[in-house]
């Protein structure tokens, strides 16, 4: 079963998918800090910009315990950067929900987009560069995804985002788990993500009941524009 999500149906695929990528060790390491700091200075940052002391103070006390017992400098444990960042994330999710609520998701997004476009490397890839950061993202929970990789527009299917088996299994024990799917967050970030690269995105949601996925095409409006199509703008999933 699949539903879509976007203002307009999204065309079928008009390019040919191929494999994963390879990430070592340290790149998912890297890559678990950089979420890290997209996530942490992004609330930060939209906190400030809603001028709210009360809630920015007590977001300090919330960074206390994200950034408590982080592992060594230079070190690349991955298992324990992925632990940090879900923590970290579900620390983030829970407390702006229940300070500003969940519509301000969104607006959190953009922000640490913000961020993500300062720290993110472009790697002269144009579409592809954007797809691959979300196959990246795939990678640190071993989804299983095929993805495209066209300079002016680029797609990545996951077939099964394990996600979803990480978030449950920690729901399962006991773990806080503020939003009824990674898709209300994810959905947004990587939207707003490629936004802040100069990209527009259209994303369907796959599942099966038993299998949860999604379809992404990133792209730039020029080539819509071309093909005589619309834009879709971006929603929420849920």
């Amino acid at each position: 079963m699949s539903a879509f999500y976007d203002a307009a149906a999204v065309p079928a695929k008009t390019m040919s998918l191929t494999g994963r990528l390879s990430v070592s060790d340290i790149e998912r390491s890297q890559l678990w800090q950089q979420r890290l700091a997209e996530a942490v200075f992004g609330m930060t940052v939209h906190l400030i910009e809603k001028r709210e002391p009360s809630v920015i103070f007590d977001w300090l006390a919330v960074q206390s315990d994200i950034f408590s017992n982080l592992p060594e400098p230079g070190a690349e444990d991955t298992h324990a950067w992925m632990q940090i960042f879900f923590r970290a994330q579900a620390l983030c999710e829970k407390f702006l929900v229940a300070r500003c609520g969940h519509d301000e998701l969104a607006n959190w997004t953009r922000v640490n987009a913000w961020v993500h476009e300062r720290l993110e490397v472009c790697q002269g890839g144009g579409a592809a560069d954007v797809a691959n950061r979300i196959a990246r993202q795939a990678e640190l929970y071993d989804s299983e995804y095929l993805r495209s990789t066209g300079y002016a527009e680029a797609e990545i299917a996951i077939s099964h985002c394990a996600i979803w088996d990480y978030r449950e299994k920690a729901r399962a024990r006991g773990v806080p788990i503020t939003l009824r799917s990674p898709c209300e967050y994810c959905t947004k970030a990587i939207a707003s993500n490629a936004a802040a690269k100069g990209y527009q995105s259209q994303y369907q949601l796959i599942s099966d009941g038993t299998h949860h996925g999604c379809e992404w095409r990133i792209y730039k409006s020029a080539t819509l524009q071309k093909s005589g199509q619309t834009a879709c703008a971006e929603s929420s999933a849920g």
